[in-house]
């Protein structure tokens, strides 16, 4: 594993963390009672077993 060989600074540090950003997810149309819902493709099957409320 590398291991740095100075101490990074705080200014440096922060810069860094703060180019990350999360993205949006990504959603699926699912039918559920006549009505269409936006949900995520890993909970498409359980909303539509009914095993996830949607509100």
């Amino acid at each position: 594993m590398a291991v740095p060989k100075r101490k990074t600074s705080r200014s440096r540090t922060r810069s860094r963390r703060a180019q990350w950003k999360a993205g949006a997810p990504a959603l699926v149309p699912v039918t559920v009672g006549g009505r269409e819902v936006q949900v995520p493709p890993r909970l498409a099957r359980a909303v539509r077993e009914g095993r996830v409320a949607i509100d």
